[in-house]
């Protein structure tokens, strides 16, 4: 029988670490027509919901204003619980949901679509619209819970829906091929390790810029080099990177002040392309570069129901591993943000229910 209330991170309004509280008594959703309920393992955490909580989306007009992941269009409403990376166990289904998808172990595809066709103009996401899964339990519609074959820990599942479904999603807008060049930018996060792994699956070749003390790790990933971030003549140390060879796609996750120089190592009528700034989401753009060069810039989030597949059937298959840096409990839950927001590690930081914690299927 299903407990009445659960443990789970509310998250109250928008702040710092203290918006996030751990309570134990959250009433236990129940499953709307077309919904399963999952009895969660483990859940990642991302940097999307870091940057909602402290509301730093910014506007068109302001980019300092408070604001969500959707700017004026925000369906973010407080109490909300977070958490978008969910793996579990379907333990119970709503009307029109065989009873037979009972037991099966599950892993999310958090994206809301709001429509039919492949356009995510209007794309919301599980913790974010909806609760998510930093929670013992959560529900979500029957479509977007997917039957996973791996031999992945349940944990190391979690790492791989934001980071590889963004990751992929980058890439295909890029229209990356095989035996293109491209560099990728904070390559030992999330996404950026990624992108290393999903640019060998479709035989590109992966040059990876990352922060000292994580080359070793992050060439073990498949970049074929790596050059540090904070190198003295940037442009000068790309070239030396790839002997010379040009490169055909940025993937970008810094922004900040690198912008220009990225641009800056393209070839003409390369592709850039970008998911995240955390080093600065303002950037100066000269677009006489831009036009000069016969540029494409594309802009991506998130991914598609195609781009989620991909990812499902690499991890089934086992063309691409995860690359999983720390757990936690779910009642440490500030502990383990604080140290992914550091980013001292390579890969991503999964959260447990303290329930599951010592469940050798969890680790």
């Amino acid at each position: 029988m299903l407990p009445k209330t659960m443990k789970a991170v509310v998250l109250t309004g928008h702040g710092g670490l203290d918006k996030l509280v751990y309570r134990g008594d959250v009433p236990v959703p129940s499953c709307a027509a077309g919904e399963v309920l999952i009895d969660v393992t483990a859940c990642g955490l991302n940097n999307t919901d870091v940057w909602v909580r402290e509301g730093a989306y910014g506007t068109d007009d302001d980019p300092q204003a408070v604001s969500t992941w959707r700017r004026g269009r925000s369906t973010l409403t407080f109490p909300r619980i977070q958490g978008a990376d969910i793996v579990g166990r379907v333990v119970a289904v709503g009307r029109g949901v065989s009873d037979a998808r009972i037991g099966e172990r599950v892993i999310v595809d958090a994206s809301i679509y709001n429509r039919d066709d492949d356009s995510l103009a209007d794309i919301d996401y599980i913790g974010h619209g909806r609760d998510g899964g930093y929670a013992e339990y959560t529900a979500v519609p029957a479509d977007n819970a997917h039957r996973v074959d791996s031999t992945c820990s349940d944990a190391e599942l979690a790492t791989f829906w934001c980071a590889y479904h963004t990751g992929e999603q980058m890439i295909e807008r890029a229209a990356v091929k095989r035996g293109e060049a491209v560099l990728i930018t904070g390559a030992s996060g999330g996404v950026g390790s990624a992108i290393i792994q999903l640019c060998r699956a479709r035989g590109a070749v992966p040059y990876a810029v990352v922060s000292k003390g994580k080359e070793e790790a992050v060439l073990a990933l498949g970049a074929q080099r790596v050059m540090l971030r904070d190198s003295g003549d940037f442009v000068a140390d790309v070239e030396r990177m790839t002997d010379g060879r040009p490169v055909d796609v940025v993937a970008d996750l810094v922004g900040g002040a690198l912008f220009g120089k990225l641009l800056n190592v393209l070839r003409p009528e390369g592709r850039y392309t970008t998911a995240g700034a955390i080093a600065g989401p303002v950037v100066q753009l000269d677009l006489r570069t831009m036009y000069l060069k016969q540029l494409q810039l594309n802009g991506s989030s998130q991914g598609t129901r195609g781009a989620f597949k991909r990812v499902l059937d690499y991890i089934q298959s086992g063309t691409i591993r995860p690359v999983l840096a720390a757990t936690y409990p779910l009642s440490k839950f500030h502990e383990a943000q604080t140290r992914f927001i550091e980013k001292r590690f390579v890969g991503n930081i999964v959260v447990i229910p303290d329930r599951h914690y010592g469940d050798e299927a969890s680790h």
